[in-house]
């Protein structure tokens, strides 16, 4: 039979499995996020539902310190901030608010990326630190404040409610006084390496690494890679003829909240590339597209949230000569923001009022955005002007000014401040943009259905890759451009609900599958490519790729095989769907023009860790983060037993000791009676 041990761990402690925690994020100045003492925090749990039961915590209660239960609904910078400053408080668990909070959530900045943009002292000053537009009023800031004590998101509606009974079994304040022992106590475990800032830390691990065997790091650089292609196929390995004009369409594709690697941004990022990757779906179907005399590049850029990592890297990577494209080369830009929350079905063309006082760029811009005008119309939508007195809101076109004034357009769904109130927050999921299924589907009927969000996104991606034929040189009518709802649909459901269903374990390598997860998020993070840099490379070569007759060898290695102009074209050996009659796949070579390109901030290139040009964001490392609740026993009563426990050590030790000395005594084997000595 199976045998099953049953530790004295198991008896005592309860694990929380489903936890996120906030960790700590570093920058040139200083740190953020929070961490626990190195053995971990404990404190006795209080449930915190309403702002009254702060009181028994910061004053009332006999048994500080304490472990906060607290309502989503009260996760807020005031209520933080009473907690940040007192020493009764040694910990806080997050049960999420369901459903999200009605006045909004956003523990970003006011003004996001500040400082990293194109507005400065020396550019625009009148719109620098959002003077003129507040982008995300309901922005707190709390993602950028620094805890001393751990704060840890419950995901598990199951576990939060296992933490509420042991509180009112054990922990409840009875007729006004503190409860009886055993009192319901939780500990968390999140000590992080690094300190003070990206400076400090980058130097130890720097030292360590030069002077010692084993070196033992304390902080790595955000870092990812972007995901690029184009319409028609370029050298990858040498450089784009001056001459040729190239249309750069851009969106962000990741996101970011209070706790580590929770970032559904459905609304922040995911609505515009999975746009973006519509759109360019679109323009890949129309037959004269190798005629266009401009080529259009699809750039997805990662790290943006963390002041721009991806576009100043591409930025970087053109001024130096280490990318195919040059700033020279680029005719126009066009850039999705957030597009799902629209009013009235308007559009918000927004553009840089500093470079339009130059007629050339003010008489190109003004073409872009005719074009783009003229081409929503007879769609169930209209774009419109955001105004020549407003500059632009936070976006990866602002690092590509900085380096030269191009004509370009930022999209999104506000005029002003965002329509999104869960920006860079948990919050920000499938309903906040308005996405809605019929209950009873089963996973491959929800895949496959066509959400209203799903057919507003394909409008806009039809108005954007109709306004980039006619900007790439096309003459022909573009009523036949057309986005796929049924496409948008299916990553809408990817990248938002769940990324381990069927189309996508269709599209990706055999040897990535490891990667669907259930629910996607789009952190960033230190270990690269994450999901979702892979997912959208994959998909994008999808969209937009062939499928050649090639073999699994010819296609794993084309630079053996004759005729695949492996500078041109990358090539990938996909898994491809189950086969109807059996459990195996069929799989097939795709040939597509998409590439990677690294994601990693120029100052870690440069070493210039204390850099205010370039993002300089890391990530403290981390030992172990785990959660656990447990009853723990008076303070008396700990000691008594610790007290009786010395007293039987000792009694033993002197027990033995007397023992031994009398063992000759104790011991002694008698003699036989019968034997006689002679």
């Amino acid at each position: 039979g199976s045998c099953q041990g049953n530790s004295v761990e198991r008896k005592i402690y309860i694990p929380l499995n489903k936890t996120a925690p906030c960790v700590r994020l570093l920058n040139a100045t200083h740190q953020i996020g929070c961490q626990s003492s190195i053995s971990g925090d404990t404190g006795v749990i209080h449930v915190v539902e309403k702002e009254d039961d702060l009181n028994w915590v910061l004053s009332d209660g006999p048994h500080p310190p304490y472990m906060i239960l607290l309502d989503g609904n009260l996760f807020n910078r005031r209520v933080l901030l009473q907690l940040k400053g007192t020493s009764r408080v040694s910990g806080l668990a997050v049960a999420i608010a369901k459903p999200s909070p009605p006045q909004g959530f956003s523990p970003g900045l006011k003004c996001p990326n500040d400082g990293f943009g194109v507005y400065s002292k020396d550019y625009g000053p009148q719109f620098a630190h959002c003077n003129k537009t507040v982008w995300n009023p309901v922005g707190s800031g709390l993602s950028y404040e620094d805890f001393d004590f751990p704060i840890f998101l419950l995901e598990d509606a199951n576990e939060t409610q296992v933490i509420k009974q042991c509180y009112q079994d054990h922990n409840i304040p009875r007729d006004g006084s503190g409860p009886e022992y055993p009192l319901c106590a939780m500990q968390l475990f999140s000590h992080m390496h690094a300190v003070t800032s990206t400076v400090t830390c980058m130097r130890r691990s720097s030292l360590q690494s030069t002077f010692s065997i084993n070196p033992e790091v304390v902080c790595d650089p955000l870092l990812d890679y972007n995901v690029w292609s184009t319409l028609q196929p370029i050298n990858s390995s040498g450089k784009v003829d001056p001459e040729k004009e190239v249309i750069i369409v851009a969106t962000r594709i990741d996101s970011h909240s209070f706790f580590w690697n929770i970032a559904p941004g459905a609304e922040s990022a995911v609505s515009s590339f999975v746009t973006h990757l519509a759109t360019a779906e679109a323009l890949h179907k129309v037959s004269d597209v190798h005629l266009l005399q401009r080529n259009v590049m699809f750039t997805f850029f990662q790290g943006e949230t963390f002041d721009y990592i991806g576009s100043s890297r591409m930025v970087y990577d053109m001024e130096k000569d280490k990318f195919p494209l040059r700033l020279d080369n680029i005719h126009s830009f066009v850039e999705l923001n957030q597009v799902a929350l629209r009013n009235n079905s308007i559009l918000w063309m927004h553009t840089d009022p500093v470079s339009r006082m130059n007629d050339t760029v003010e008489a190109q811009v003004r073409n872009l955005l005719d074009i783009l005008s003229n081409s929503s119309v007879g769609a169930n939508m209209s774009l419109q002007e955001a105004g020549f007195s407003q500059p632009l809101p936070p976006s990866s076109f602002q690092r590509f000014l900085r380096a030269r004034h191009i004509p370009g357009v930022v999209l999104t769904d506000h005029k002003t401040a965002f329509q999104n109130r869960y920006y860079q927050s948990m919050y920000d999921t499938p309903e906040n943009i308005l996405m809605q299924y019929p209950e009873g589907l089963s996973p491959e009927e929800t895949l496959e259905y066509v959400t209203d969000t799903a057919k507003s996104l394909a409008e806009v991606a039809t108005v954007v890759a109709r306004a980039l034929y006619r900007l790439a040189g096309g003459a022909n009518n573009t009523s036949a451009i057309q986005a796929d709802p049924k496409t948008v649909s299916r990553m809408l459901y990817g990248f938002l609900i769940k990324m381990n269903n069927s189309w996508f374990q269709s599209i990706i390598k055999p040897d990535l599958k490891g990667i669907l997860g259930d629910v996607p998020q789009h952190y960033v993070a230190v270990s690269s490519p994450v999901n979702t840099t892979y997912l959208v490379q994959y998909v994008l070569a999808n969209l937009t790729g062939a499928v050649v007759n090639l073999t699994k060898e010819e296609c794993l290695s084309p630079e053996k095989t004759p005729n695949t102009e492996i500078e041109m074209y990358e090539y990938a050996w996909v898994q491809g769907s189950l086969d109807p009659n059996s459990t195996s796949r069929v799989p097939y070579c795709v040939r597509s023009t998409v590439r990677l390109s690294k994601a990693l901030s120029p100052a870690f290139e440069l070493r210039q860790w204390g850099s205010t040009e370039y993002s300089t964001w890391t990530e403290s490392r981390w030992k172990e983060i785990r959660a656990r609740i447990f009853l723990v026993a008076s303070k008396e009563l700990e000691i008594i037993t610790l007290v009786v426990g010395i007293a039987i050590l000792i009694f033993s030790l002197l027990a033995t000791y007397f023992i031994n000395a009398k063992a000759d005594v104790l011991f002694s084997i008698p003699q036989d009676p019968g034997a006689v000595a002679y």
